[in-house]
């Protein structure tokens, strides 16, 4: 029994493997350092979907301009779905939030919901501009540590929702330790 907790102990007390999640564009690479601290489940979650392909091929169906630009419908967000982008999301259940006092600042990238805190799946955004309205309501999993220029070069949507006609895409993502 001992030795089990031992073990146990050495197991929770080793810091979890930093990942990337590293999203290639038309117009070069997005380098984001997924927070598996500050959200454990949210980062499993987009390792797993990451490492299946399911964000291969995605658009960036929301753009807002001094907002935020958001990805990862796995579902109606690739090319020839029978659903409007951003309505879908993958088929596991949905999180429950795993909120922090992270900001959202330029570059931090959160869990997309809806009104419900209780219902990211797979979709995420990337700050352009700081939301401190944001602060506390959505998951934080991580920052953008490579690329904000690709960010920032990202297709804008049009209109106050940001719905965007001919989107930018993630043409593969991968998970680099």
């Amino acid at each position: 029994m001992i030795a089990r907790l031992a073990l146990l102990a050495a197991v929770l007390a080793t810091p979890l493997a930093a990942q990337d999640l590293v999203l290639e564009m038309e117009s070069g690479e997005i380098t984001i350092a997924l927070d598996a601290e500050a959200a454990p489940q949210h980062v499993e979650r987009i390792v797993e979907l990451t490492q299946t392909g399911a964000y291969d091929g995605v658009a960036f169906h929301r753009v807002i301009e001094g907002f935020m630009a958001q990805t990862g419908d796995v579902e109606c967000g690739v090319e020839g779905a029978s659903c409007p982008a951003g309505t879908g999301g993958s088929d596991m259940g949905d999180l429950p939030a795993e909120f922090s006092d992270r900001s959202f600042e330029p570059g931090v990238v959160g869990m997309a919901r809806s009104q419900n805190p209780d219902s990211a799946n797979s979709q995420f955004f990337i700050m352009f501009a700081p939301a401190p309205h944001l602060n506390g309501q959505y998951t934080v999993v991580g920052e953008v540590t490579e690329g904000m220029d690709v960010v920032n070069g990202i297709t804008r949507g049009s209109g106050r929702g940001g719905s965007v006609a001919d989107p930018d895409r993630i043409i593969s993502a991968r998970i680099a330790e």
